[in-house]
């Protein structure tokens, strides 16, 4: 049985990005956590690419990946791991590295980061669902607006009749 690794949900999350309208976690953040090199993870990968189609992993573009160093404030020595294009893991894509990467360390961070993923779309869920109850809300609030609009407007009337009673004809006796 393996010992429990303690890796904080935060630390998960901050390394989720959305590129290409897509929620992605890059090569060097899952090398990190799971305790290999980077070039590791890499020829694990392209030893196996037939496991990662498209939508499972993609490689930034050039133009993507100057932009993406352009947000990080580097030394020139370190640049933070940002030398070459990462790869770009979807939920999918982090699913299969636990196919190729085998260690025990690598399923039980799969398994955090798959709940972490999981736990984001839930909430992505509940934010649209509240989102349509308060757009269900307003239009409610809305149609009774106008039906408490119309009850004022018959008091209204009701209130002008009153004031104005000479506005008909008495009936009766002519002096």
């Amino acid at each position: 049985m393996s010992a429990e690794i303690l890796i904080p949900e935060e630390v998960i999350t901050s390394k989720i990005f959305y590129i290409r309208n897509q929620k992605v976690m890059l090569d060097r953040d899952l090398a990190e956590l799971y305790g290999v090199e980077t070039k590791v993870l890499k020829q694990a990968v392209r030893r196996n690419l037939k496991r990662f189609p498209e939508d499972f992993m993609f490689e930034m573009s050039s133009a993507e990946f100057q932009n993406w160093r352009s947000q990080f404030v580097t030394s020139k020595e370190d640049k933070q791991g940002l030398r070459y294009a990462p790869f770009c893991f979807t939920e999918q894509g982090v699913t299969m590295l636990s196919c190729i990467l085998n260690s025990e360390r690598a399923i039980d961070v799969n398994i955090k980061i798959i709940r972490v993923f999981v736990k984001l779309r839930e909430m992505l869920n509940d934010t649209l669902g509240l989102k349509l109850e308060i757009e269900d809300i307003k239009k409610k609030i809305s149609n009774h607006s106008k039906n408490i609009e119309l009850v004022f407007n018959y008091l209204d009337e009701l209130m002008e009749k009153k004031e104005n009673p000479s506005s008909r004809d008495k009936i009766g006796y002519k002096k």
